[in-house]
Parts: structure tokens; C-alpha cells; sequence
């Protein structure tokens, strides 16, 4: 039997030869220098045009991810495009290979859990409990609250009351949010540890109150993150510090075969 030919389709874009169409806009006169990249990059995956509120809420959201120092993403930028300097694109690319479960990526495993906690939940469902049953199973599971807890910012994590403020002030803070924060207290009390809800626990909650599905959360951060990949590239080919990382680590790392 004949296999049926499956339909190609993408309501994405299209060219001819004078004109570029983005979703359903013509790029150089409905888009160019009507938007703004965040306000493209909601555009572009959602296929509408974002609300002031939006707009304000997942620029900032965008915008916190962007940088945080000398990350592990960061030094593999500038490693490699002290190996490769012809191959900007090849550094940008091994930066974001490190974005999972510890760094950024994190993102996606707050949302995932947000929106499993309140699947199928009415509109006044108890929210303490269900936080309270949420943090029971992951340490009975012993696995790490996605989007709790910093090595370095504590007890709270600056960018997440101002990320949770700029939602609220634009209409956007809903019940996602409200466990997020609840899972957070939940989770200090049980464990007696210090967790503050870290940025990207605020932003997977964020996301959910936008309603993306906690499959496409990562991308935000590679999307960000890409941006302040291009400038730890661009210091690096102006100040470099990448090989002396390099050798400084060699020396350190066999200090004890020389002996």
C-alpha cells in the first residue's frame, strides 16, 4: 500500500521577491520599527501581538535572564572562542549546551510542575495544600524543587519580588504564581533550609500564568541568554581572559604530579 503524502505546512512565514511576511505582518512595514525584540519574539511564537501588560511583563522576564557573570555557560563561550575565534556562532552554541537542570533550564522544570499540581484543580482549589502535597512528594521522591534555592543569593533571590511586582502591577499575577510562592514557604519549613525562590522559579511560574507550555520554557533562556553570550565573546576578544583560566587551572589541576 501506498503511503499517503502527509501535508507540509507553516503558518510561520513566507518570502516572494519583494516582500517578507511574519505571521500574517509584512516584516520591513508592520513590523520594523514597530516592535521591539521581546514584543517580535512573543509575536513570533504566539502569533499575536502582546498587550501593553504583556509586553512589559515578558520583556522583563526575557531581560533577567539574559546575564549573571562568569556562569559556567559564560566560560564555555569564551573557552571555546579562544580555540576557535573564527567561529563566534560555535562559542554562542556551546555557552547555551550547558542551559538544563541547574542553570536556566530550571525554568522549564517550575513551570512542569506548576501546571501538573493544577491540573485539573477548580478556580478554589486550596492552594496550601496542594503546596503543602507538592513539597511532601518531591522529598519523598528525594528529588530538588525545581526553581528553589541559590548558591549565592539569600535569603532571597533580588530579581524574583521585582519579576512577581512587575506581574502583579501589570494584571499577571494569578495562581500560578501564588503556589509558586506557597511551594517556596512550604519547602523552607520542611526542610529548614534557607530556599529562596530563585529567577528562574519566578519565571516558570510567569510562563504558566502566560500559558506556554512548560515543553518551550527553555527556549526563553536560550533566546536570552544568546545575547549575553555575544557580549562575554566580544570582552573576550578585547580582553581576554580565557587562556589564562586555562593556564591556571593546567597549574592547579597537576600541582600534585609534580611533587
Amino acid at each position: 500500500m501506498a503511503r499517503k503524502t502527509a501535508v507540509i505546512r507553516s503558518d510561520i512565514a513566507f518570502s516572494t521577491a519583494d516582500s517578507i511576511t511574519v505571521r500574517g505582518k509584512d516584516l520591513p512595514n508592520e513590523i520594523l520599527g514597530h516592535m521591539n525584540l521581546g514584543d517580535f519574539a512573543y509575536f513570533q511564537l504566539m502569533g499575536k501581538t502582546a498587550t501593553l501588560s504583556q509586553s512589559r511583563v515578558f520583556n522583563a522576564m526575557l531581560i533577567t535572564l539574559v546575564e549573571h557573570g562568569i556562569t559556567p555557560s559564560a566560560l564555555v563561550a569564551r573557552l571555546t572562542y579562544a580555540g576557535a575565534p573564527e567561529s563566534l556562532q560555535g562559542a554562542v552554541a556551546a555557552g547555551l549546551c550547558g542551559l538544563g537542570t541547574v542553570f536556566v533550564g530550571t525554568t522549564e522544570g517550575a513551570a512542569k510542575m506548576l501546571y501538573q499540581a493544577l491540573a485539573d484543580t477548580d478556580v478554589d482549589a486550596d492552594l496550601e495544600k496542594i503546596a503543602r502535597d507538592t513539597v511532601a512528594a518531591f522529598r519523598e521522591r528525594k528529588q530538588i524543587i525545581p526553581g528553589l534555592g541559590h548558591p549565592l543569593h539569600k535569603p532571597i533571590d533580588p530579581r524574583t519580588p521585582r519579576l512577581f511586582q512587575i506581574a502583579e502591577d501589570n494584571g499577571m499575577k494569578g495562581r500560578y504564581i501564588t503556589l509558586m510562592q506557597l511551594i517556596g514557604a512550604e519547602a523552607e519549613r520542611a526542610s529548614g533550609k534557607v530556599l529562596p525562590i530563585n529567577a528562574t522559579g519566578a519565571i516558570g511560574a510567569i510562563c504558566c500564568e502566560f500559558g506556554f507550555p512548560w515543553e518551550i520554557v527553555r527556549g526563553f533562556g536560550v533566546m536570552a541568554r544568546a545575547i549575553g553570550l555575544v557580549g562575554h565573546i566580544l570582552e573576550e576578544s578585547k580582553t581576554p581572559m580565557a587562556h589564562e583560566i586555562w593556564h591556571r587551572m593546567e597549574d592547579e589541576a597537576s600541582t600534585h604530579l609534580r611533587k
